[in-house]
């Protein structure tokens, strides 16, 4: 993302405009865009035009809107898919992600009129210009993130079993799916494994030919290769073996990157399993989302070992910032999306009252693995530095606020 223009008057309104470049930068926009905010961006609109003598003329104009975002749809990079002997097949390149915003048009224009709703399908490598009354400090660090120099894919993964395979791309903030591949294996047969061998070796062809295509391997830090059994093995073997009979050296010289790593099942949502093991940590341990899936990690174990130091749930969260317990906050970007401003407002006071105290925030995004199990348990959890019962505290609180009910009422009385 290019950070085009920014301008945050004293009582924290303005504007900033961006030129997102990526997939990423579309799911930043997402969480940047509230209901509420003003948008402004191209858009295509369709001007009919009547003549005196009452013939009509209909074209497709370019214009530049703004509008008050009501409504926002954001549909994730749709990856094709890939597969033999009756599969189906999608030979096309994914579809990247996009963002559409809905809304009554705001600003006064000779073919639009004020009021109409529209929708603007933000694109990349066009500039938007949002307006907010009031810009956080969620949303502030959320435009810095965006626009760090050097951002983009740091891990390649390849998920596999037995004929199926995603061939993914992880960021610091989504996991996205570059191609999927089912191959139809035949089973072993008595006396002859002739098919069996033939539908494994499309299997490996596949993947190889969409490793070449999706993962830019010179450029990542490492490349997972993860499966149950021993596919993950099979897999790395032919890899190597048809760069060093095709003589691809780039492939061969990022040999070390390429990791093996034994996973549960063979599906997506498994690669937090594999961001865990310790050979993927020590490549990825300066990561935000490896940082993330550890954290995550430690609160699961702790909620089973050591439950007064691990809380979660808003209530439960906001008892224990009150007492200045927290360590360490993990919280889903999910939460910052809030339709109703007061909720997104409690989320960003409890993040910056944690932070002044000295506490870790980790923000999970919601397109990766470890952001969808945190989602599993209301989006918000903490590690805390010294254990407390919550039901005590809880109990504390009651008695705290039925003391003061007790004195406002006194007062009254004696008013």
């Amino acid at each position: 993302m290019k950070l085009i223009n920014k301008h945050i008057a004293k009582d924290h309104s303005g504007h900033v405009t961006l030129r997102p470049e990526e997939d990423e930068d579309m799911w930043h926009l997402y969480n940047l865009i509230q209901e509420g905010d003003l948008v402004r961006a191209p858009a295509i609109r369709r001007v009919t035009n009547v003549s005196s003598t009452g013939s009509t003329d209909s074209q497709r104009l370019r214009l530049n809107l703004t509008l008050t975002a009501s409504k926002m749809h954001f549909s994730p990079a749709a990856a094709p898919s890939s597969g033999t002997a009756g599969t189906s097949t999608s030979t096309g390149a994914s579809q990247g992600a996009s963002l559409s915003i809905s809304g009554p048009v705001q600003s006064q224009h000779a073919n639009v009129t004020m009021g109409a709703y529209h929708t603007l399908d933000l694109e990349p490598h066009r500039d938007v210009r949002i307006m907010k009354e009031e810009w956080d400090s969620v949303s502030l660090d959320r435009v810095a993130e965006s626009c760090k120099e050097g951002r983009g894919a740091d891990v390649g993964a390849i998920v596999c079993g037995e004929g199926t395979a995603a061939v993914c791309l992880l960021s610091e903030h989504m996991t996205v799916i570059r191609q999927r591949i089912d191959v139809p294996i035949p089973r072993k047969r008595t006396g002859s494994a002739t098919m069996h061998e033939k539908g494994l070796a499309r299997f490996y062809e596949t993947i190889y030919a969409s490793i070449l295509r999706h993962i830019p391997f010179s450029s990542l830090r490492v490349v997972i290769i993860a499966s149950p059994g021993f596919v993950k093995d099979s897999v790395y073997d032919h890899i190597f073996a048809e760069a060093t009979r095709t003589g691809n050296k780039a492939l061969l010289q990022a040999r070390n990157k390429f990791l093996r790593v034994h996973i549960s099942s063979p599906h997506v949502h498994s690669l937090v399993e594999a961001l865990k093991s310790p050979e993927i940590t020590a490549q990825l341990k300066e990561t935000k989302f490896a940082r993330e899936g550890i954290m995550l990690d430690r609160f699961f174990k702790m909620l089973g070992s050591d439950e007064m130091r691990a809380w979660y749930g808003p209530e439960d969260v906001l008892l224990a910032a009150d007492r200045g317990a927290i360590g360490t906050l993990l919280i889903s970007d999910e939460l910052f999306r809030a339709s109703d401003p007061a909720v997104r407002k409690k989320y960003v006071q409890l993040v910056e009252s944690v932070q002044g105290k000295g506490a870790e925030v980790l923000t999970f995004s919601s397109m990766h693995e470890s952001g969808q199990q945190l989602n599993q348990i209301t989006g918000i959890a903490a590690i805390l530095t010294f254990p407390l019962d919550v039901d005590i505290v809880k109990a504390e609180e009651a008695a705290h606020k039925a003391a003061l009910e007790e004195e406002q009422a006194a007062a009254e009385e004696e008013q």
